[in-house]
């Protein structure tokens, strides 16, 4: 499938339209202004500034400690970049959870600050009313249901989730009352292929997997997982597209090997 370079900006009505033609969307992370062009210049439909910044731009050992500030400082400069793909960042921890005026808040300083076109909410019927205040101020939203990593330590484990039926089951009613709210999309994060597949099915907006199999109407990544720019990091659902740790790595100590020889600059790099 080729890659439609002729649309002006992917909206939330775009996925729909590529759900009902059996177009996959294409979903990655981008956090900082030079990787989001890179990403948007290659034709991915959807740039989600993830609050998986916590780890990979940060340090951090989950997503819980990034802020709101710091999620509109990133999206900001993957906005500025982003000439078609559409844009979703995501309400990060401690912003919607338990106060549905707080949700809008929050969804709303993502939106005028950083000129973002989507947020992305962790949870299902729990954050109903979150969801639906949001909405109602007109700012889209996307569901997020599986593994949903700001609440690791309910987890304990980032395991793949709804193997048991009680879960599945919520899984499956979640899903249903994301499309019912108004939710244009929902990611599903580490679940069995045949569950993906039968919410997939069950379902006129689109999801968009990882981890979750072949039967999803797309697929994300992190951006520094699939271009190996994190070493060490590899599960099952990781599918590397490049090995930019070891490029980068003997980049630099090329570099550093002539800095330390006196070989640059020479008299060509000088003035």
């Amino acid at each position: 499938m080729s890659v439609n370079k002729e649309i002006k900006r992917v909206t939330t009505n775009s996925l729909q339209e590529m759900k009902s033609r059996g177009e996959k969307v294409s979903m990655l992370t981008a956090y900082d202004y030079s990787m989001a062009t890179i990403v948007d210049h290659a034709g991915t439909d959807v740039i989600l500034v993830g609050d998986s910044a916590s780890n990979v731009m940060a340090g951090h050992e989950t997503t819980l400690p990034i802020t709101l500030d710091q999620m509109i400082y990133h999206a900001s400069s993957v906005v500025r970049a982003a000439k078609r793909a559409l844009v979703v960042v995501d309400l990060p921890f401690g912003s919607y959870q338990g106060n549905s005026k707080e949700a809008l808040n929050s969804a709303i300083r993502i939106m005028k600050e950083s000129g973002a076109h989507a947020v992305k909410i962790e949870g299902g019927i729990e954050i109903a009313e979150s969801v639906s205040r949001i909405l109602t101020a007109g700012i889209p939203v996307m569901g997020h249901l599986g593994l949903t990593p700001q609440s690791i330590y309910k987890f304990g484990t980032y395991t793949v989730r709804a193997r048991e039926e009680a879960e599945a089951h919520k899984l499956r009613t979640d899903a249903i009352k994301l499309q019912e709210l108004g939710c244009f999309g929902i990611v599903l994060e580490k679940i069995p292929a045949q569950l993906a597949k039968e919410v997939t099915g069950s379902l006129h907006i689109p999801t968009i997997g990882i981890g979750a199999g072949q039967y999803c109407d797309g697929q994300v990544l992190v951006i520094h997982d699939m271009l190996g720019i994190n070493e060490g990091f590899k599960p099952r659902f990781l599918r590397q597209y490049a090995n930019l740790y070891e490029v980068m790595n003997n980049g630099i100590k090329n570099y550093i090997n002539d800095v330390k020889s006196g070989s640059f600059p020479n008299e060509k790099e000088q003035y």
